[in-house]
């Protein structure tokens, strides 16, 4: 499980790493730069609401209870949200096929990701299961 989490988090730094060289991850279009922008807010703000946890590249949960407060009240993987955002925010305005592509790796990365978490989740925290009845992955109302 942890292989397979480090390699979800291979392909969102793969795809936005090729978005960032092929230069069409950024724009100068004002709604483009609104959605970034709000995309890195919503990544500050969960990693404010997480606390003093550290990251781990193979998606190990971390000690101090489940988070559910803050954008984890929305959605139960913000900061996966966040890049799913930011990166496909930037494919729309520089559409092309190998822009298209590099923002599904960093999707798919990111649901890998989300996968592994939750199979981790559910064994250390008892509770993620209420929670993830209740809450939704990335969008409201939708997944």
């Amino acid at each position: 499980m942890k292989l397979l989490s480090l390699a979800g988090l291979g392909a969102m730094l793969v795809a936005l790493l090729g978005l960032w060289i092929t230069r069409s991850l950024f724009s100068p279009n004002l709604v483009i730069i609104g959605l970034q922008l709000a995309a890195v807010l919503l990544m500050i703000w969960a990693r404010v609401t997480f606390g003093r946890r550290r990251f781990h590249a193979a998606a190990n949960p971390t000690a101090g209870g489940l988070v559910t407060s803050g954008p984890y009240h929305f959605v139960r993987h913000p900061i996966y949200a966040s890049i799913c955002l930011f990166l496909w925010a930037g494919v729309l305005v520089n559409f092309s096929l190998l822009s298209i592509s590099l923002g599904a790796l960093g999707s798919a990365g990111a649901v890998v990701r989300i996968l592994c978490e939750e199979h981790l989740l559910v064994r250390q925290y008892p509770e993620y299961r209420a929670y993830a009845i209740r809450t939704r992955r990335l969008l409201p109302g939708l997944w």
